[in-house]
Formats: C-alpha cells, structure tokens, sequence
C-alpha cells in the first residue's frame, strides 16, 4: 500500500492524469468551444481517441450551426469507429440539418444517406430512440419518391412505444397530430402521460395548440401543486397565458419568477421568457413596457421571430 502511494506521489499520471479528450469534453461541456477545438485538433489520427475526437469537433461545429462542417467532422468519426451508434446517428442529424435549407436536388441527394445513417445506428444500437425518432421525422417530412411514408412513421412509434412507451405513444402521438387527426392523437398522448407522467407537458402543448387553453392551465397547474420548483411549468403557464390572452396576471408573476432561474440548455431560454413577457405586456395594452421586453429579447437571441414582429407592432 505505501509503495503504491508513493509510486502515484510520483508518477500521478499513472492513474489520475486527465486526457486531452477528458479535458476537451469538460470545455465543450461548459460550451467553450474555442478552447475546446483547440484540443481536440491536436489529437493525432493514431491516437486511440481519435474517432471521440472528431465526434466532438463534430458537436463543436453542430452547436455553432456549422452543418457542412458538422457533417465532416461526423464523417471522419464513423470511418475512424464504425462501430459507434451515436456517431451515425448525429451525421443522419447534421445531414437532416443541411437538407432543410437546401434546395430540392441537393435534399434527394441526402435523403438516402441521412436514412442510411440512422438505419446504421440502429443496427449498432437497437436502443437508439434518438435515431429512430430521427426517422420517424424523416418518413413524415420527406415526400414519396425520397422514401417519406406515414404507414413507415407509424411502424418506427410502434418499435419505439416496445423500447421506451411514454416516448412512442408521444412520437405515435405527433404521427396523428401530423395527420389533423386530433382525437386519436390525444389518446396517445394521454397514454404517453400514464406511461409516465413527466411528460405532461406534452399533453399541456397539444393542448395549446387545439386552444384548449384550460385544460393546458390545469396540467400545468396541477404539476406545479406537487412541485413548487416546477421551472418549466412556470414558464409554460407563462406562455400559455401570452397566447391565449388568458390569466395575464398569473402568466405575468410566472415569467418573472422563470427569470430568476438559470436554465440549463435543453430549456426555454430567458430570451423566450421576455418574449412572452412582452406579448403579455402587448395584450395588457402596454406597448411601451412590451417594447422593451421585446428589445431584451432580441438582444439575448436575435432569431426570435415573435419578438421581431412584437417589436415591429409596438415601434408604430
């Protein structure tokens, strides 16, 4: 035991020393991604984190909406590891990316290889709902001649509602939605809830969009009942009160009380939070106090259309 204590005394890179891909995952995850290309471009194509290496660059350049980049990045890592899931099914993401801004010609041409690429990922990891929920979009959006189908979209929900079933009753559920068809999907939505009731907020959404604007109110209020510290049930009855026009004053509180919470990165950002703010100022025949929400909603994210049109309106 002292010979091994000294022994790490000594030499602590035996068993403590970070990897330059440990330290560059720690910057991209705190989302210095400057700092973090910086390492990951050092690490050599002979290094056994090389493949890592490219799927973080790969990462790097999809958060910077870099896709063209993104897709290289992606490339390499697959032909470096062509055993990883994960890095299939970001190149079928960063593909699906580039195609939505790309004109006809160029989207048949990365149709079959985004399709490839998330049926390689499944292949590798029948657990990969990310990829199958990728395709599911895929099968919705594209047209016939480019693979899309509504009977192929409901057969990936089915194989995802075996894997996880509040997640495929909640894609089965988009299906309809898709569809116009509102009823059947509210029953799996309202399946998806029982299967597991974190994703009410799904419900709550269906809900907004049909302008059943109670019945969006009560799921959001009852979840905040039971959890006070309900951030994204504050900010959505927030929300909902910014669009429907209903229950200004509580929707109002809710959106200053989000303010005051940092969300993490998958959450409505407080950019969004003083859109809506500035919608409920609008509709409370504030314009003057809506200006200056929606100012400071476009100073934290200039692509925020509502606010941009918001500004517009209250600027006449």
């Amino acid at each position: 035991m002292t010979k091994f204590l000294v022994a790490v005394c000594l030499f602590p890179w035996i068993s403590f020393a970070q990897t330059s891909l440990d330290k560059a995952k720690s910057f991209y995850e705190t989302k210095k991604y400057t700092e973090a290309e910086k390492v990951l471009k050092l690490i050599p194509e002979k290094n056994t984190d090389y493949a890592a290496a490219r799927y973080y660059l790969g990462r790097v350049a999809f958060d910077k909406k870099d896709y063209d980049a993104a897709s290289d990045y992606f490339e390499e890592a697959t032909k470096a590891n062509s055993k990883e899931s994960e890095y299939y099914q970001w190149l079928g993401d960063t593909y699906g990316s580039i195609a939505q801004n790309a004109n006809v010609f160029k989207q048949g041409l990365l149709a079959p290889k985004m399709k490839n690429a998330w049926e390689h990922a499944i292949a590798l990891d029948a657990k990969n709902i990310n990829a199958r929920n990728s395709l599911i979009q895929f099968y919705l959006q594209a047209p016939g001649f480019m693979g899309g189908s509504i009977d192929k979209a409901k057969e990936t929900a089915k194989q995802v509602i075996a894997i996880k079933p509040a997640e495929g009753h909640r894609q089965m559920g988009n299906v309809f939605a898709y569809e116009k068809k509102n009823s059947e999907a509210e029953r799996e939505y309202l399946e998806m809830v029982k299967a597991d009731p974190a994703y009410v907020s799904v419900l709550a959404n269906f809900y907004v969009n049909q302008k059943k604007y109670s019945e969006a109110f009560n799921l959001f209020e009852d979840a905040l009942k039971k959890n006070p510290s309900d951030f994204a049930s504050i900010y959505q009855i927030g929300k909902t009160a910014a669009i429907s026009g209903q229950k200004l004053e509580q929707g109002e509180v809710c959106l200053k009380k989000y303010l005051t919470y940092q969300p993490r990165p998958n959450e409505p950002s407080h950019g969004g939070a003083n859109m809506r703010l500035g919608q409920i100022k609008e509709k409370k025949g504030s314009k003057s106090e809506a200006k200056k929400y929606f100012e400071t909603a476009l100073k934290l994210d200039s692509s925020l259309k509502e606010a941009k049109e918001g500004l517009e309106r209250c600027s006449k």
